[in-house]
C-alpha cells in the first residue's frame, strides 16, 4: 500500500501538469477529435482517481496491505473495535483529505448541474416570451432580431435549436442547412454533458492545469466534431461562410446575456478562428491505426490507477 500510494501520487502529478500541457499543444487532436476527446476524459478521470487513491492508500497503510484489508481495518477503527492510535495522525489526515476531496468533487458536480439547469430553465422562459416556433422546422425557435444567431438549448425532450430572423435572412438555404446540422449534432451527441462535466471539474479544482486546459480543449473538439458531421452534407466553402457569419451574431446582440444563459457551446473568437483555419487549410485525418493507439492509451491510462487500487498485492 505504501508504494502504491506513491506511484498513484506520481501518476496524479503527471496527469495534473506535463501530460495536459503537452496534449494541449499538440496538433493532431484536430485530425482525430473523437480519439482526442476520449483521451481528455481519460486524463481527467485517471487524474482524479489517482489523487484520491494516493491519499486513501497512504492513509490505510497501518491498517492493511491492500485496499480491501485497509478499509476493513478502518471500519474496525470507526466502530471502536480498534484504537485510533493504530492509524496515527498523519495517516488520519491523509484519509480525511481523501474523503474531503471526494465529497468536494461530487458536490461541485451536483452544484454545477443545478446551476446550469437553473440557467437553462430561465433561458427557456425568456425564449417563450421572445421567440416563436418555426413554421417549417420541428423543435426550432425563432427570435426576432437582425443579428445572425444560432445555438441549441439542451433539455432532453425539450431540446430546441434557436435561430434569429437575421440569420435566416442573411444565410442561403444551404448555409442555413449546415448551421442546423451543426447545432443538431450537439444535441444528438449530447455534447452538453461533456461541457457540464469539465465545467464542474474546473470549478472544483480551478488551480489545476488539467481542468482549465481540458475544458478549453473539449469545447473546441465538440465544435470540430459538429463541423465534421455538417461537412457530410454541405460543401466546405458553404460551412466556412456560415461559421463566419454566425460568429458575428452574439457581439451584435444588445442582450447578449440572453444567449449566454443557456447556450454553452457559443464559440469564442479563438474557437471560431481555429474552426475556420482547420477548414481553410485542412490536414489529413489521423489514420485508423494511430487513432486506435490513442484510444488504447486512454483505456490503459484509466486502467492503471484502477488496477493499482483494486488488485491485491500490487506494490503492497
Amino acid at each position: 500500500m505504501f508504494w502504491t500510494s506513491w506511484i498513484l501520487a506520481g501518476l496524479a502529478i503527471a496527469l495534473a501538469w506535463p501530460v495536459p500541457v503537452i496534449l494541449s499543444r499538440a496538433k493532431w487532436p484536430a485530425r482525430a477529435p473523437f480519439a482526442a476527446m476520449v483521451l481528455w476524459q481519460s486524463i481527467a478521470l485517471a487524474g482524479g482517481l489517482s489523487m484520491i487513491g494516493a491519499m486513501l492508500c497512504y492513509g490505510l497503510v497501518p491498517l492493511g496491505d491492500s485496499l480491501a484489508s485497509g478499509l476493513h481495518g478502518l471500519l474496525r477503527v470507526v466502530t471502536g473495535r480498534e484504537s485510533l492510535d493504530t492509524l496515527g495522525l498523519v495517516h488520519a489526515f491523509a484519509l480525511s483529505a481523501a474523503a474531503l476531496l471526494s465529497a468536494h468533487l461530487v458536490f461541485t458536480l451536483w452544484l454545477s448541474y443545478f446551476r446550469i439547469n437553473r440557467q437553462r430553465n430561465r433561458h427557456r422562459d425568456l425564449l417563450n416570451l421572445l421567440s416563436s416556433p418555426s413554421s417549417d422546422r420541428p423543435d426550432t425557435l425563432v427570435i426576432n432580431h437582425e443579428a445572425p444567431v444560432a445555438y441549441c438549448l439542451p433539455g432532453g425532450s425539450r431540446s430546441v435549436t434557436v435561430l434569429s430572423d437575421g440569420l435566416m435572412t442573411l444565410l442561403s438555404p444551404e448555409e442555413l442547412r449546415g448551421v442546423l446540422l451543426h447545432e443538431q449534432t450537439h444535441l444528438a451527441q449530447r455534447h452538453h454533458l461533456l461541457l457540464w462535466a469539465f465545467a464542474a471539474w474546473r470549478s472544483a479544482l480551478p488551480w489545476l492545469p488539467t481542468s482549465k486546459l481540458a475544458q478549453r480543449a473539449v469545447s473546441s473538439l465538440i465544435e470540430i466534431m459538429a463541423d465534421d458531421v455538417a461537412l457530410r452534407s454541405v460543401g466546405k466553402s458553404t460551412l466556412v461562410t456560415a461559421i463566419a457569419l454566425v460568429a458575428s451574431g452574439p457581439a451584435r446582440l444588445p442582450a447578449a446575456s440572453l444567449v449566454g444563459g443557456g447556450a454553452e457551446q457559443i464559440d469564442t473568437p479563438a474557437t471560431t478562428s481555429a474552426r475556420l483555419g482547420r477548414l481553410l487549410a485542412p490536414a489529413p485525418a489521423l489514420g485508423p491505426g494511430p487513432q486506435a493507439v490513442v484510444i488504447a492509451a486512454a483505456v490503459l491510462l484509466l486502467a492503471a490507477p484502477t488496477a493499482l487500487l483494486l488488485v491485491p498485492g500490487i506494490f503492497a
